[in-house]
């Protein structure tokens, strides 16, 4: 981590980015527009997955970014969950359902990743 000068610099970061993008745009293509509670959910959690990431990288210090690391892994697996409920409810096709899911399913390996490696560094 010693090249990483900056969180916009982590790969993990990008995709939680990119994530999020994708599910704010999902609004616009879709009638979860039409359900607020829900989209603010999703909006709040996908998020939460990369502000996090950005905050406990900001904190300067190994535990600090590890504990904010666990709290992104906890948001992504919300914003997977809140998901399948607007997949449920038939306000995302399978497509988009398979794409984000995978996305979110892929940060939450890269999170694991690199907590684990974090931790042997202590």
């Amino acid at each position: 981590m010693a090249t990483i000068k900056q969180f916009e610099d982590l790969e993990i970061w990008q995709k939680a980015r990119e994530i999020c993008r994708i599910v704010y745009e999902t609004k616009k293509n879709s009638n979860l527009k039409n359900d607020f509670k829900l989209y603010n959910q999703l909006n709040g959690s996908s998020g939460s997955i990369m502000d996090n990431i950005a905050e406990g990288f900001e904190r300067e210090t190994t535990k600090e970014f590890i504990r904010f690391l666990y709290i992104s892994k906890a948001s992504t697996g919300e914003c997977r969950s809140q998901l399948f409920l607007a997949y449920d409810l038939e306000y995302l096709e399978e497509k988009e359902f398979n794409e984000i899911k995978a996305g979110l399913e892929e940060i939450s390996k890269l999170l694991s990743g690199l907590i684990k490696y974090l931790k042997s560094t202590l």
